[in-house]
């Protein structure tokens, strides 16, 4: 028995340092790679290899593995320090600090929450309905906020709207077939059931003579249902108020309370799970649209100007015309999976869109819904001047080089000088300048959401402040970036790319549709359990070689595995939006592994079928282009 207990205590020790053990073991067990065979090529693997098992296991921080190659690419002579330091700090790092500018206006001011009510009360309380309305919402802003500030966004205004359902559904006990009149009698009715601090009491009369209460709580990580004053809650209870005795419908038509669940009935719970997970695949969706809706898309923009400087075919405008498509192909066949899966198909149950019969759920819901909006107070000037500057940088990044017209930068004499990074940091700029308050004299004191007391007295204080900016700056993926430069630069310097492309030659006898298919199904598979930036980073070298190689256009494998290393949306640990939503207690993992896997299927068909319609002609992706000729030709040489 000792022996045994020595035994598991050596094991537990072994398990909790299993992140330091394998930091150790993997530079050691590698190192024979370098100075068995001691060339450039084997030097750049070894880099790689060590880095790649970093990201994936996540036994350092993302951020601090990216750093690796800063000082192995020097130690074996692969890459001058001077030069690593410089792929640290690219375009596109400046490109996302003047987004992240405009993002913490945005949330400071809480423009964010307005359009989100907003678009949501568009949509109504039907449940089918609400889940497309705050999906719709999520992807809009997903756009221009990152997926995992989108979701942390959006999340807490659909608790509050699942709190608003669950608490009516103990009031309605009927099936959502029953409904009331939506005139103006009823609604002031309802006034008089408005819940108080989240607690919703209801009395049940027996003959007039006894009552019972429920009372429904918030608990720490959901709804519970909790019995007062010590009494039990009656099963017979149809959730409303009668004047007079009543009659119960059949049993069979009537859902019931359910002793053992946070939910009132088992509907209540699959529309909880449907407009959770319904927030995170939109979160992603929404990334997709822009290049810089996700660290993922800058990543390849980067490497791909990068590896190929005469391609000028990547842009903004391209990216959004190729990309928004796609978006709006999967928002749509989510929702109908989504909705399949845990509403039903009685979609015209659960979408109508007639305003004359609501039931009582819906009108308690929308009028939540309306509370939250009348909260924010009417529209300010600081919200105003934040959607300015984001029509404004969008206009400017369409209009830039839009390709089938001049651009703007046309009006310069020298060309190349500006790009999408100019306008951003631009506007970024002028945010910090730009007074938040009224410069004219019937201005109004703005509301500010800052902790700083000197700011809010200061008549000049700007739209955003640094800690403000600072608050928002995903430095660690800035590094992370940088780390996949770095790495691509020593792949392509040290030849190791093409030593890649030379292994993958027995996969020319397939077709480029196959190839593509194939990438997609790989890269969804690896993203579920690593980073999807650090999946990319490791990736996109390799697709590069082996297009080079089959001779097929880079892009027909570069852009379908940049979509696809978004669709991580299988576990909580696939990506953080999935974390957040998980986090709120309203889905189990089996829920987001069902859900997800139809999800990713949807996504990798929609891809497939972008890259071979309307991708071929936007890119050009039928021929082998003359920049990855030269590309080739010089890799070779």
């Amino acid at each position: 028995m000792r022996l045994e207990g020595a035994r598991m205590d050596i094991i537990k020790k072994l398990w909790t340092a299993r992140k330091l053990i394998l930091v150790v073991m993997i530079p050691l067990s590698l190192l024979p790679l370098p100075l068995i065979h001691p060339c450039s090529e084997s030097s750049c693997a070894y880099v790689l290899i060590v880095t790649a098992v970093y990201w994936v296991s996540e036994a350092v921080p993302l951020g601090a593995a990216a750093l690796v190659p800063a000082f192995l690419y020097p130690l074996f002579g692969v890459l001058k320090s001077s030069e690593v330091a410089s792929e640290y700090f690219k375009d596109t790092t400046l490109l996302l600090m003047g987004v992240i500018c405009l993002a913490a206006s945005i949330e400071k001011w809480n423009l964010h929450k307005r359009i989100a009510l907003r678009m949501v009360m568009i949509a109504g309380a039907k449940p089918g309905m609400l889940v497309l309305g705050f999906m719709c919402c999520t992807v809009f802003l997903s756009m221009w906020l990152s997926n995992t500030s989108t979701t942390a966004m959006v999340m807490p205004i659909a608790e509050a709207v699942l709190q608003q359902l669950i608490c009516t559904g103990i009031a309605d006990s009927l099936d959502d077939s029953v409904t009331v009149d939506t005139q103006e009698e009823d609604s002031e009715k309802e006034e008089n059931h408005k819940p108080i601090n989240n607690e919703l009491e209801l009395m049940n009369y027996k003959d007039n003579e006894q009552h019972e209460v429920c009372i429904l709580r918030e608990e720490s990580n959901g709804l519970a249902l909790k019995p007062a004053f010590g009494t039990a809650f009656s099963n017979q209870s149809n959730g409303y108020l009668p004047e007079g005795p009543i009659s119960i419908p059949a049993p069979p038509k009537k859902p019931k309370i359910r002793r053992d669940s946070l939910y009132p009935t088992k509907r209540d719970h699959m529309i909880c799970k449907c407009l959770s997970l319904s927030i995170t695949y939109a979160a992603t969706i929404g990334g997709l649209i822009t290049i810089t809706g996700t660290s993922t898309n800058l990543i390849f923009a980067e490497q791909f100007n990068n590896r190929y400087p005469e391609a000028k075919v990547i842009n903004f405008g391209t990216w959004f015309i190729f990309s928004l498509p796609i978006a709006l192909i999967m928002l749509v066949l989510t929702w109908l999976w989504l909705h399949f899966l845990f509403l039903g198909c009685n979609f015209k149950e659960t979408c109508s869109l007639s305003k004359k019969r609501k039931t009582r759920r819906e009108i308690l819901s929308e009028k939540r819904i309306h509370e939250e909006y009348e909260k924010l107070g009417p529209i300010s000037y600081p919200e105003v001047v934040t959607g300015v500057f984001f029509i404004l940088m969008t206009v400017l990044w369409f209009t830039r080089e839009p390709g089938f017209v001049p651009g703007w930068t046309s009006l310069f004499e020298k060309k190349g000088y500006r790009t999408d990074a100019t306008v951003s940091v631009l506007l970024g700029f002028l945010l910090f300048l730009i007074p938040a308050r009224k410069p004219w004299p019937s201005a109004f004191s703005s509301k500010s959401t800052g902790d700083d007391e000197d700011e809010e007295d200061d008549p000049l204080a700007p739209m955003i402040t640094w800690k403000d900016f600072q608050r928002l700056m995903p430095w660690e993926i800035v590094i992370l970036v940088g780390g996949g430069y770095a790495l691509a630069a020593g792949c392509k310097v040290s030849g190791l790319s093409m030593w890649i492309g030379r292994q993958l030659e027995p996969m020319s006898g397939l077709a480029p549709w196959a190839v593509t298919l194939l990438t997609c199904l790989l890269v969804s598979a690896v993203t579920e359990f690593a980073s999807n930036p650090a999946t990319l980073t490791v990736f996109l070298p390799i697709l590069s070689a082996l297009s080079e190689t089959l001779q097929i256009n880079p892009l027909q494998t570069l852009i379908p595995a940049t979509m696809c290393v978004s669709f991580g949306v299988m576990l909580p640990v696939g990506n953080p939006p999935n974390a957040i939503v998980f986090s709120y207690g309203h889905v189990q993992i089996s829920d987001m592994v069902k859900a997800g896997f139809g999800v990713n299927l949807i996504g990798v068909f929609v891809v497939m079928l972008a890259i071979l319609t309307w991708g071929e002609p936007l890119f050009g992706l039928s021929e082998f282009p003359t920049w990855a000729v030269m590309r080739n030709v010089t890799g070779n040489l």
